[in-house]
């Protein structure tokens, strides 16, 4: 049977994601069949990604006004940049790979597999978050990733 993929860009919910409230669209009871793959801290995140460039530049920095201390909430308090993005990614709908179906564990085997070569197709992409859910319609992969560059001459970081 052909299936259907499809990729779009979520609005980047970690309560939603991490099931710390439950939506409408939510089977409650089947909360405890989602699989996490990553589960970091973004603030651990960031600091890992950015702390040692967020250091050099404060250095640098002789008015104390231009320091930044904390580079997560400068750029949460931004108006330029999101802190993070989200990608969700699913095989099959609602009619032909429902959760708990012979094809939604096919489903899941993929989604699985897709996450696991994430890293080597995007490596200036890091992933903190990411969550399959299985007590929705249909399996679907949530990834909630901070992009960064290296070996840039220009901004703090």
């Amino acid at each position: 049977m052909k299936k259907t993929i499809s990729i779009r860009i979520g609005k980047g919910s970690i309560s939603h994601n991490n099931r710390k409230f439950v939506a409408k669209n939510v089977d409650a009871n089947r909360v405890k069949d989602n699989v996490v793959l990553c589960n970091v801290d973004i603030k651990k995140t960031y600091d890992e990604l950015f702390g040692a460039a967020l250091s050099e530049y404060n250095a640098k920095q002789k008015r104390k006004d231009r320091r930044i201390e904390n580079y997560l909430d400068h750029i949460e308090s931004g108006k330029q940049e999101k802190p993070f993005y989200e990608l969700i990614f699913q095989i099959g709908n609602k009619d032909d790979t429902p959760c708990g179906s012979k094809d939604a564990a096919m489903a899941v085997d993929v989604l699985r597999e897709y996450y696991e070569d994430f890293f080597k197709r995007n490596p200036h992409i890091r992933v903190f978050n990411a969550v399959i859910h299985l007590d929705e319609a249909t399996p679907h992969l949530h990834v909630d990733f901070v992009p960064f560059a290296t070996e840039q001459s220009r901004g703090p970081v």
